[in-house]
C-alpha cells in the first residue's frame, strides 16, 4: 500500500509540471511604454490627476479672460445718449390772460424799431409800429401781443373800403381787457393801411385797451379824433379780402381769425 501511495504522489507531481499556467489578462505585462505604465500604476494615476487638474484650471482661466474681454469691449462701446426731446414731457402753455386791472407799465424802448406780424386765416400782414409818434399805444399793443392776448380772436367788424377791426375777446365789439388807455396825440393822417385803437366816443381821450382797427382806404374824417400808431408794410390785400362782418348783429357767420401776432424788435438805424 505504501508503494502505491508513493506511485500516486509521484504521478500527481508529474501532472503539475506539465499543466499550463494561466495568469489573469490584467496581469499580462506588455513591453515598452505601456509596460512601464503597467509597472508603475501609482505614478500613472498621479500624472493623470495632475493633467486633469491642469485642464480644469486652464478652462477656468479662459472663461475669466473671456468675461474680462467682454466687459472691456462693453466699456469701449459708448452708451447711447437719451434724448431729452424723447423723454421730457412737453409742458402745456399757460392759459391766456385776457383781463387786467390796469394798463401795462412802459416796457418798450422808443429808440428801437418794432414790427408786428399779424398771422391770419387769410395770410400775414406786416406792420411797422411807431414808438416815437405813439409810445403809449405801441407799448400797450406790444404788451398784449407778447402775452398772446390776440391769439385766436376774430376780426369782428369788417367794413369793405373802410376798416378791419379786431382784438375783442367777446367778438361782439363791446369787450376789452378790463382797462382803457389814454391815447397819444400826433399829426399822422388816416390814409389807407394805418392802425389805430378803437373807442366808443370819438371825443374821448381814452381808447379801448385791446380793440384795434386798420384802415382799408383813406379815412381823413378820423384825423384829430384817433391816433395812428403804425403803418401796413405788407399784406393790405390780405385785409381787404376779409369777409364783411358786423359783430354787433346777431346771427353773424364766424369771423376770420387772428392766429397769432408776432413782434419783431431791432435796434434803431
Amino acid at each position: 500500500m505504501s508503494q502505491r501511495k508513493q506511485q500516486r504522489r509521484q504521478a500527481r507531481q508529474n501532472a503539475r509540471r506539465t499543466r499550463p499556467v494561466y495568469e489573469p489578462v490584467g496581469r499580462v505585462r506588455p513591453q515598452g511604454v505601456m509596460g512601464w505604465f503597467q509597472h508603475n500604476e501609482r505614478l500613472f494615476y498621479i500624472i493623470g490627476i495632475a493633467v486633469m487638474l491642469g485642464s480644469l484650471g486652464a478652462a477656468f482661466c479662459g472663461i475669466q479672460a473671456g468675461t474680462s474681454n467682454t466687459s472691456t469691449e462693453d466699456d469701449r462701446t459708448p452708451t447711447p445718449a437719451v434724448s431729452a426731446t424723447a423723454t421730457a414731457t412737453a409742458s402745456p402753455e399757460p392759459p391766456i390772460q385776457r383781463s387786467y386791472s390796469a394798463p401795462p407799465p412802459m416796457g418798450i424802448d422808443t429808440g428801437r424799431q418794432y414790427q408786428a406780424l399779424i398771422h391770419t386765416t387769410r395770410g400775414t400782414v406786416r406792420i411797422e409800429l411807431l414808438p416815437k409818434e405813439a409810445p403809449t399805444l405801441v407799448n400797450n399793443f406790444v404788451f398784449l401781443t407778447r402775452q398772446r392776448f390776440y391769439d385766436g380772436l376774430t376780426f369782428h367788424r369788417v367794413v369793405p373800403g373802410f376798416v378791419a377791426q379786431g382784438g375783442d375777446p367777446t367778438g361782439t365789439g363791446f369787450g376789452g381787457p378790463g382797462y382803457q388807455v389814454q391815447q397819444d396825440s400826433n399829426r399822422l393822417d388816416f390814409e389807407a393801411g394805418v392802425i389805430s385803437m378803437a373807442k366808443s366816443n370819438p371825443s374821448s381821450p381814452n381808447v379801448n385797451g385791446s380793440q384795434f382797427f386798420i384802415t382799408l382806404g383813406p379815412a381823413p374824417f378820423l384825423n384829430g379824433d384817433f391816433t395812428v400808431f403804425g403803418r401796413v408794410m405788407e399784406g393790405l390785400t390780405v385785409l381787404r379780402a376779409l369777409a364783411p362782418r358786423d359783430g354787433t348783429q346777431a346771427s353773424q357767420p364766424p369771423g376770420e381769425r387772428i392766429l397769432s401776432i408776432e413782434v419783431l424788435e431791432q435796434p434803431a438805424n
